[in-house]
């Protein structure tokens, strides 16, 4: 049984280290105990590598009950507690539990955090044997565990934004904001500044949600505008306004007091500036796009034009390009022109014969506006259903 939660104040960051097993003596005093906390390097998506706690000694019976268990949250917390100590030297005692996974098998109870650890902190486990399922009667065993300072590198930058577009849709749904290097989580909002062309700050225009929504390098993070403040005939628009303004102009600035992984500043400030157009309303119209066919026996690029610029993230992760057989044709994909043109470039040769895009239905235009489907829809209006992953295809030929 795996188990997850969020703990705003435990955002971890990525590193990249090398594999190994440490296991720490216990920190209870007394008897030497059965019971052993041990840190354990394990890979994680993204590249990286995150380190998880298991603890060994437990006896079959118990490990039994706790796969068959349905155990809430807390009291896997008062089994075994994950928490960062306080960078300030106070008690650690109050800390909230690290986000992270719970599991037992033959071999122990695991905890692996969401996010790697951050070099410069302090991480304590604690697990308490007497809240094992049946009891056991022995005292808590506790392990601490600090990550070894990385060696220096460049100064931290921002390396993009995105949309990168100049201007942008009065309902512009969401911003990616990409770093040349892992930043620390928490506190963003601190950093993140949308100004009007008077250079007063907009109140407000961030969904700010303890969630913070970073990539698992902890390089890219995605910025959502308060979806309250873009849907029409609905109270934070109607008592507040909206975050952005059709005809004004605004800059998104981050701030160089923002500290990556290593506790460094950003290098510089970055200040995107853009315009304002008007809302966009209107479901994606894929019979709107041009393809751009290669040539058999060529490794040209497939191009694919969007009257209107796509989402960064989603256009490269939701679109692939099959064979007429339905084979997945690798190669690597890129965007440009502002994100209204997207690019295919084979590893291999193009084949002559049929070949498809295909465009999975939940990708979003600036808007969040899907195929077939608008962002802003009533939301007492009867919709048709249909499943997130359905897939639209557009067919070319290469001759």
């Amino acid at each position: 049984m795996t188990l997850r939660w969020w703990c705003a104040t435990c955002s971890l960051i990525p590193l990249a280290l090398g594999t190994e097993l440490l296991t720490a003596a216990p920190a209870s005093s007394g008897p030497p105990s059965a019971f052993a906390i041990q840190w354990t390097a394990r890979p994680a998506s993204g590249g990286v590598t995150n380190y998880g706690v298991t603890i060994t000694g437990v006896t079959e019976r118990a490990l039994r009950a706790l796969q068959q268990s349905n155990w809430t949250v807390a009291q896997w917390q008062r089994l075994l507690r994950i928490e960062a100590e306080p960078e300030d030297g106070l008690s650690h005692l109050g800390q909230p539990a690290m986000l992270g996974s719970y599991r037992a098998d033959s071999a122990g109870i695991h905890f692996q955090p969401q996010f790697p650890l951050l070099p410069r902190l302090t991480y304590r486990a604690s697990f308490s044997p007497f809240q094992l399922p049946g009891g056991t009667p022995a005292p808590i065993v506790t392990s601490t565990f600090k990550l070894p300072a990385r060696p220096p590198g460049p100064p931290t930058v921002v390396r993009q934004i995105h949309p990168s577009a100049d201007i942008l849709p009065e309902n512009l749904l969401k911003f990616y904001l990409h770093f040349s290097a892992p930043m620390s989580g928490g506190h963003i909002y601190d950093h993140i500044h949308l100004r009007d062309q008077t250079g007063r700050a907009v109140d407000l225009p961030f969904l700010e949600i303890d969630e913070e929504l970073w990539d698992p390098a902890m390089t890219r993070l995605t910025l959502f505008i308060d979806p309250g403040r873009i849907k029409r005939e609905v109270k934070p628009l109607e008592d507040v306004g909206p975050a952005l303004e059709k005809g004004k102009r605004y800059t998104l600035t981050i701030d160089t007091n923002w500290l990556d992984a290593d506790a460094r500043p950003l290098q510089a400030a970055f200040t995107k500036a853009f315009q304002v157009g008007p809302a966009w309303r209107t479901p994606i119209d894929v019979a709107q796009w041009k393809l751009a066919a290669p040539a058999a026996g060529s490794k040209d690029a497939l191009s694919v034009r969007f009257p209107v610029p796509l989402d960064h993230a989603l256009a490269q992760r939701l679109m692939w390009v099959v064979r007429g057989s339905g084979e997945r044709v690798a190669g690597t994909i890129a965007l440009a022109d502002e994100e209204r043109q997207w690019t295919f470039v084979p590893a291999q040769a193009w084949s002559g014969g049929a070949h498809r895009v295909a465009v999975q239905n939940n990708i979003e235009d600036l808007a969040g506006n899907n195929i077939g489907k608008a962002f802003e829809v009533d939301l007492f209006e009867s919709v048709q259903p249909r499943l997130s992953n359905a897939v639209t295809y557009l067919e070319f030929g290469v001759r």
